[in-house]
């Protein structure tokens, strides 16, 4: 691994971990605060650090990125849903088959999801 793809993957997981407390916080809030059952919640909460990980990967992460297209953009939300699926199925199995903890099953499924995330969006967003 060159220099720059290990600076561009420690970017990378200090923006993932930006997001994931961004995840957590919406997770939590939703779920505790607004008494969302815990999949719904899941969702949107995924959904909103999808949008504040993909501006921090376009601005931040992957320098030397070529100018963001729409076609770019609509790309990395598509492998989005695709992490969502992952998501919510992980979310799922570690909560009602295992019956682990929704804030505990978050991490698992973040492990998870974050795989796929990496090589997807690095793909899209530096073309």
């Amino acid at each position: 691994m060159s220099r720059e793809r290990f600076l561009e993957f420690v970017r990378f997981c200090f923006v993932g971990g930006l997001s994931l407390i961004v995840d957590y916080a919406v997770l939590y809030s939703l779920t505790e605060w607004a008494g969302m059952y815990y999949l719904h919640s899941s969702a949107i909460s995924f959904g909103v650090s999808v949008v504040f990980n993909y501006w921090l990967c376009v601005q931040y992460v992957f320098k030397g990125a070529k100018k963001q297209t729409t076609r770019q953009a609509i790309i990395f939300f598509s492998t989005g849903v695709v992490g969502l699926g992952l998501n919510q199925l992980c979310m799922w199995f570690f909560v009602d088959v295992a019956g682990v903890h929704y804030l505990i099953a978050k991490l698992g499924a973040t492990v998870i999801v974050t795989a796929w995330n990496y090589v997807t969006k690095r793909k899209v967003v530096k073309g």
